[in-house]
């Protein structure tokens, strides 16, 4: 299976919210965010696998910044790191300032995918390889929130957390 990068499952949605979309103060719903979020890292992820996907987790999510009504919001996401049929995507969330066209970060969230056959059974996935400083720190992050998960859920005994453990060293 090829190895692929962060680049080739990059997925770009960028989109207006209009007055149905937000809640009474004239900010965007958080469930709309979320579900704006989980379509781009599905995208994402399908980019990577080649694959259907599911959606396993949201990991994180960070709402730093309302998005106000009339905004035009744009949610990056890319695979971090990929395991053996699950995927991590990590997602950015702007929003442009309607008269400078200037961008701020207002979101991030962490989205976990499994790749499946069709029938619903989990298959692996390429691995991925980081290039930019950024991209290799989400990747070595995502060992450790996924041993970090892993542990929490009891699936793992403290002694398996190498990554964890590492950091206590």
């Amino acid at each position: 299976m090829q190895v692929k990068t962060p680049e080739q499952s990059r997925t770009i949605m960028t989109d207006l919210v209009l007055p149905s979309e937000t809640n009474p103060l004239n900010n965007l719903f958080g469930g709309e965010l979320l579900a704006r979020m989980d379509r781009a890292a599905s995208i994402a992820a399908r980019r990577h696998s080649r694959r259907i996907v599911v959606t396993a987790s949201v990991n994180h999510v960070a709402f730093n910044r309302a998005v106000p009504l009339g905004s035009v919001v744009t949610v990056e996401a890319k695979v971090s790191r990929a395991f053996k049929t699950s995927m991590e995507v990590f997602l950015d969330v702007w929003i442009e300032d309607r008269e400078s066209g200037d961008r701020a970060k207002a979101n991030e969230a962490i989205y976990t995918f499994v790749a499946v056959d069709e029938t619903g059974r989990p298959i692996p996935v390429p691995e991925v390889q980081p290039e930019t400083k950024l991209e290799k720190e989400r990747f070595d992050a995502a060992l450790r929130r996924k041993q970090l998960s892993l542990l929490l859920a009891g699936k793992i005994k403290p002694s398996q957390a190498s990554e964890l453990k590492a950091l206590f060293d």
